[in-house]
């Protein structure tokens, strides 16, 4: 989904950030505020949320700015997959998160599984890699990189963790409402297709 408003403020951002991050120029310093403060005023402008949280998403980070990694885990149980209910929306999501430094995406997918709903799992195949940027998400403040990993469960049982408040399988004609920043109906589909196509080649873009 393309809005024009956002991914001009998030671009801007992102210059402004790299911009502080690499000057030494004290004028130049200045400008790049200015242009980090522009953003942060479009971005309240347009989604009604306050400066100070605008702010806190844009000032958090320094360094040059790069696409955030998510990993979701697609797990199967009979022809049905595991999803979590987020306590974020109290809508459902397949496991996962952010991936944390010092951990493989791999090793980061069990981690969140685990977690999250209270399995054991290994990893098996990378299903794909997808640019949220190019599929039908929802306005997201930062550019993300989302990487669905299946995985077999081989121990543990169906527990709640801290950021979820229950755990089910579902059929693919059966789904709960989505947590659609997290993962789409149309992902499910990829996921699901995937699951009765197990050989075919991992999709990116």
């Amino acid at each position: 989904m393309s809005i024009k408003w956002l991914e001009w403020a998030k671009q801007i951002q992102a210059l402004s950030q790299a911009g502080l991050a690499f000057t030494k120029d004290v004028y130049d310093k200045e400008r790049y505020e200015e242009l980090r403060s522009i953003s942060t005023e479009i971005m309240a402008e347009y989604t009604g949320l306050e400066m100070e949280k605008v702010e806190e998403l844009f000032t958090n980070e320094t360094g040059y700015q790069t696409p955030k990694v998510d990993v979701r885990g697609a797990v199967f149980r009979e022809g049905d997959i595991l999803l979590v209910r987020e306590k974020v929306d109290d809508r459902w999501s397949l496991p996962g998160g952010f991936c944390d430094i010092g951990l493989s995406p791999s090793e980061n997918i069990v981690k969140e599984i685990k977690e999250e709903s209270g399995f054991d799992v290994i990893h098996k195949k990378l299903v794909a890699l997808l640019d949220t940027h190019k599929h039908d998400h929802p306005p997201l403040p930062y550019h993300y990189y989302k990487l669905f990993i299946h995985c077999e469960i081989v121990g543990g049982e169906a527990t709640k963790g801290v950021e979820t408040s229950d755990v089910q399988f579902f059929s693919e004609h059966s789904l709960p409402k989505l947590s659609v920043g997290r993962n789409t109906e149309k992902q499910m589909s990829m996921l699901f297709d995937y699951m009765r196509n197990p050989d075919q080649e991992t999709i990116f873009d």
